[in-house]
């Protein structure tokens, strides 16, 4: 994971447990509008959690798909990924000579 995304997951982290915390601590206020908000939070952070579980296996699978292509076809995805370094190097090199530099 790069820096953005382990900054994000620590975000996203943070912010769940800021809402477990604000659950409990509102466990024994009365009132039909905080325990609605209380139930409509549990739900978001059930459904959070769910949603971050599943995008999770699905980057999982997909890297070992990917692991086991690269190892049944080593030199086809040698040759791609000189091809693709080659075009974004162009690319990089044509946007460089427009910018002036």
């Amino acid at each position: 994971m790069d820096r953005t995304t382990q900054e994000f997951a620590q975000d996203l982290g943070r912010l769940a447990d800021d809402a477990r915390a604000l659950i409990a601590a509102t466990a024994d206020v009365a009132g039909d509008r905080v325990g609605e908000a209380r139930k409509r939070l549990t739900r978001a952070l059930e459904n959070g959690e769910e949603i971050y579980h599943r995008a999770r296996d699905r980057a999982i699978a997909g890297a070992k798909v990917t692991d086991a292509a690269i190892h049944q076809h080593p030199y086809p995805a040698i040759v791609v990924g000189v091809g693709v370094g080659a075009l974004l190097g162009y690319w990089i090199a044509r946007k460089s000579d427009r910018n002036g530099g």
